[in-house]
């Protein structure tokens, strides 16, 4: 499926190759034609239409000039004569040359032509479906809020959530890459020199989230652990803002949970940032000397008791031009329709952004075991569709 392995270690048996794997099997089906376009069709009928006229003319001609003259073979020669006349010969070259010259046009407007009969399909197009990713969206995951338990903007939760990406061992996800690169940190951690590692617990699946521990001038150590909402606040037994730390009863979760929902409404991905400050195994390590000594001494287990800060939500913000693009297509009676794999929640957002009314978002799952004529009409009544695999876009 074109995944990366990014930390740990594993097995792994090579069944296919090349062409033989899921992603040769799509490339393959991104170079056959399966249909043929509306220009092809009415081609094909334009030549049909001459054949039977054909059929039906030179026979007649051939009688008519062969009973009237009595000279049979003067009227084959004339019939063929006429065969050949209706014979739309310059035909291809015709269409080839206008549809050449329309490439050309387009080639000015930077827009690639790999088959020529494309280039009318194009222009009797009333129905556009488009991906999201990196056509409506730039496709560069920007860090969008950093907010407290309060919801209001907290800096603090910022700075420890660049503290965990930066000193992290593993390859940096968009996520992290995001944080790393946003500008306000970097004017606030200008001492982070005064930070060191003393240990990690990576990132795994089940988790869903991964930690640093880390010492500042060699006395004050704290865990910090960043990763989904629901895990990191399983551990997690009370919630700070500002100076005040309060325990997080039933009541206080469910307003945490409120505020993410209310993220994820609005198309943000979140990651939650806790903190542990001298958690269980940190004294007992405070006087030894060595770096090997103070390396490999925390574990998932130490991973409890956290502190909860707040959230960091991420958007990969739509393009300058889509909004443009769209009013363009709708003024020349194009219906656009997004094919995603992202969250629909994410979908609708973007939706929002570029004016594009979403309506009922239809999902992969929804449409796995349909027939053709139920998701032909499904399709014609549904702007957007979200989580689909790339052998259900293809479908639709």
């Amino acid at each position: 499926m074109g995944s990366y392995v990014v930390s740990g270690i594993g097995s792994a048996v090579v069944v296919r190759t090349g062409a033989a794997t899921f992603f040769g099997e799509v490339a393959h089906q991104t170079t056959i034609q399966t249909r043929h376009s509306a220009f092809d069709q009415g081609l094909d009928r334009f030549t049909k239409l001459m054949i039977r006229f054909m059929a039906v003319m030179v026979p007649l001609v051939f009688l008519v000039n062969g009973f009237a003259k009595g000279d049979w073979f003067e009227a084959a020669l004339f019939a063929l004569a006429v065969a050949v006349g209706l014979t739309p010969e310059m035909l291809p070259m015709l269409t080839t040359v206008n549809l050449a010259k329309g490439a050309l046009a387009l080639s000015r407007q930077q827009v690639i032509v790999k088959r020529l009969n494309a280039v009318q399909n194009m222009g009797a197009m009333d129905i556009l479906c488009t991906d999201k990713t990196g056509t409506l969206t730039q496709d560069c995951v920007i860090v969008e809020r950093h907010i407290n338990l309060s919801g209001s903007a907290d800096n603090l939760v910022l700075e420890y959530a660049y503290l965990n990406s930066h000193y992290q061992s593993g390859v940096c996800n968009l996520l992290d890459v995001a944080v790393l690169k946003h500008h306000e940190i970097h004017k606030k951690l200008h001492q982070i020199d005064a930070w060191q590692k003393v240990d990690e617990i990576p990132f795994d699946f089940e988790r869903r989230r991964m930690s640093v521990v880390l010492e500042r001038n060699q006395q004050s150590r704290v865990l910090i652990c960043k990763g989904a909402v629901d895990e990191v606040l399983a551990c997690c037994v009370d919630g700070k803002v500002g100076e005040e730390v309060a325990l997080l009863d039933p009541p206080r979760r469910a307003q945490v949970l409120d505020l993410v929902a209310k993220l994820n409404l609005e198309g943000f991905r979140v990651l939650a940032v806790a903190i542990r400050e001298e958690p269980a195994g940190f004294q007992s390590t405070l006087g030894l000397e060595t770096s090997a000594e103070k390396s490999k001494i925390f574990g998932i287990a130490d991973e409890h008791s956290l502190t909860l800060l707040g959230f960091v939500a991420f958007l990969d913000p739509p393009k300058d031009s889509a909004r443009g693009a769209l009013e363009a297509l709708k003024a020349c009676a194009v219906t656009v329709k997004i094919l995603t794999g992202d969250n629909p929640l994410i979908a609708r957002k973007v939706c929002h952004d570029v004016g594009l009314a979403a309506g009922r978002i239809v999902l992969g799952e929804e449409i796995e075991t349909m027939d053709e004529p139920s998701l032909a009409l499904l399709a014609e009544s549904t702007a957007v569709f979200a989580r689909m695999a790339p052998q259900q876009k293809s479908r639709v």
